[in-house]
């Protein structure tokens, strides 16, 4: 079983690191070109979220790492809440491979402490 708990923990989930949102008319987003310049309504020092299957996990402000940016996390939420939010993917699939299956098969026995 142990092996099982440590192929849980080596799969590789996306982060996002969300700047910021806004609504915009559609004929806005049909005359974008490059070079536009899309403001957000967002203060530039403000925090970030950072996020996991669209739901924010915590948050941080950004920092340069080299020639790189990065965030500084200044809160996450807890291990479970963490966990709802790698859970919430799921129910946004569609059909999954036989691979994707298995791996969330075993995610699921890992967060009801099966594992």
């Amino acid at each position: 079983m142990a092996s099982t708990h440590d192929s849980i923990l080596k799969l590789e989930v996306p982060i996002v690191v969300r700047i910021g949102e806004r609504d915009m008319r559609l004929h806005e987003v049909l005359a974008l070109a490059a070079g536009a310049i899309v403001e957000i309504p967002k203060l530039a020092d403000a925090e970030l979220d950072l996020m996991v299957n669209n739901q924010v996990i915590g948050n941080g402000t950004a920092v340069k790492v080299g020639e790189k940016f990065g965030i500084l996390v200044t809160f996450v939420g807890t291990q479970a809440e963490r966990a709802r939010a790698l859970a919430a993917g799921n129910a946004d699939a569609q059909t999954p491979s036989t691979e994707d299956a298995d791996a969330e098969d075993l995610a699921a026995q890992f967060l009801a402490g099966q594992v």
